[in-house]
């Protein structure tokens, strides 16, 4: 297997799992309110955050939900068509310094022989470093068969 691609349609079973860990830093949560120009005070103003009932500042949801998504594009990498949908709930907050581990699992698989591959299905967990588990998801992704994937060179 050619390590420029990823997983595609055929490659997936039912039950099959992705796992990833990334530590949520000070950065990802400045550079993220300066990019999407989200500067709410639960965010980026310790004093403000403190006396709220989180007790401190928080990250972003959409950090939350590009960690668990970012790993799809890997996995995906070279066979994705697209990334149709993204369902998170948001279970407990997530702070600079959490490490998040992320597992994804396939739970449908549906064919689409028009598109050369099909719909992939996973439900995903994210839990932190102390075992809470922040936010649950649903992604779908529709991905080519190894014979519809253009060569690494070519993409």
């Amino acid at each position: 297997m050619d390590l420029h691609i990823g997983r595609s349609f055929d490659e997936l079973k039912i039950g099959d799992q992705f796992e990833t860990r990334q530590t949520l830093t000070e950065t990802h949560i400045v550079l993220g309110a300066g990019l999407f120009g989200d500067f709410n005070p639960l965010h980026v103003d310790q004093s403000f955050a403190a006396a709220s009932r989180f007790k401190g500042r928080i990250a972003h949801g959409y950090l939350t939900s590009n960690a668990m998504a970012a790993p799809l594009g890997m996995l995906f990498h070279g066979t994705a068509i697209a990334y149709v949908e993204h369902l998170i709930r948001f279970l407990h907050p997530v702070r600079a310094g959490d490490t998040l581990a992320v597992r994804w699992t396939v739970t449908a698989l549906d064919a689409k022989p028009r598109h050369g591959g099909g719909l992939v299905t996973l439900a995903g967990r994210c839990i932190n470093q102390d075992g809470i588990e922040v936010a649950s998801a649903e992604a779908k992704m529709l991905a080519y068969d190894r014979a519809h994937c253009q060569p690494a060179a070519a993409q």
